[in-house]
């Protein structure tokens, strides 16, 4: 195949030695398979802003900490460095998620480094040592739902405990490997004391998985584990081995209408993206 743009860097410093094939396209990158040294290994090209799906980009990124002063009001005055700090951290972030989460005991692809925009990592196996498909992609049993429903509740809590929220956490970014499910996809992960969405994108990522889940077990579709969770979080107490129920009264006080509104502009701005998207492909 031709090699893309985004590897070749690799390739020229002896990090890559081949390019296998296209993996799979999203909507903030592309992932490709490269051998490495006798390994197959997966190599993420992230995408240009322009043509990126995450253009709620502030939303993802508040409350995360920049190493220079500088680059922070660049970003802030979103002048042409300020652009071009904003890519770098975007692209950054993933990395720093991965091992960050790993070190928490958070089942993730195993990082090995980031060069040239490039991140290169570890190609997560089914039991034939394929590349593992998506949950979306896999019929599983009503059992077999339960315990893994269990198990991303307690991955969640993990990345929660060490700081982060995924924030785009679906069945389109879980794995099947061939240990369990492995959680992909993190360079909007949010940083959950700074950023006022934080619950929001919490109780999306949890009933994102109780659907999911709730397909096979349609049990799990009464629980309400993100407000839990969230209480937990709030109140200090949150670890690990909290036991957790899933149980959670709703709370009674006065609705932040508000917040209903902006959550339905939002709404309405991400349908018009996704149709001139469309629209754009369409007359391509």
């Amino acid at each position: 195949m031709k090699t893309p743009a985004g590897l070749q860097p690799l390739l020229d410093d002896g990090m890559v030695d081949s390019v296998v094939r296209r993996l799979k396209s999203g909507k903030e990158a592309s992932v490709f398979l490269v051998a490495c040294g006798g390994e197959i290994r997966c190599a993420k090209v992230y995408k240009e802003a322009e043509h990126r799906g995450f253009h709620r980009l502030a939303q993802y990124t508040e409350g995360r900490k920049m190493r220079n002063s500088r680059d922070q009001r660049a970003m802030g005055k979103r002048g042409r460095h300020g652009r071009r700090v904003q890519e770098a951290e975007w692209k950054n972030a993933e990395v720093e998620a991965l091992y960050l989460l790993a070190g928490a005991g958070v089942r993730v692809p195993a990082p090995y480094l980031v060069h040239e925009g490039v991140l290169l990592m570890e190609m997560v196996c089914d039991a034939e040592g394929h590349p593992a498909p998506r949950l979306n992609d896999v019929e599983i049993s009503a059992a077999q739902a339960l315990d893994w429903h269990a198990f991303m509740i307690t991955q969640i809590v993990r990345m929660l405990c060490a700081g982060l929220i995924h924030g785009d956490l679906s069945d389109f970014n879980v794995l099947v490997s061939a240990g369990g499910p492995v959680i992909i996809d993190l360079p909007q992960a949010v940083h959950a004391a700074g950023n006022n969405n934080a619950f929001a994108m919490l109780e999306r990522d949890v009933n994102n998985m109780r659907a999911a889940f709730g397909r096979s077990a349609p049990e799990l579709l009464d629980t309400q584990y993100a407000r839990e969770i969230w209480k937990h979080y709030e109140a200090g107490e949150l670890t690990p081995d909290t036991v957790l129920t899933g149980i959670c009264p709703a709370d009674t006080g006065a609705a932040d209408v508000d917040a209903v509104l902006d959550h339905i502009e939002e709404e309405r701005q991400e349908a018009e993206f996704r149709e001139r998207r469309r629209l754009a492909a369409d007359a391509a």
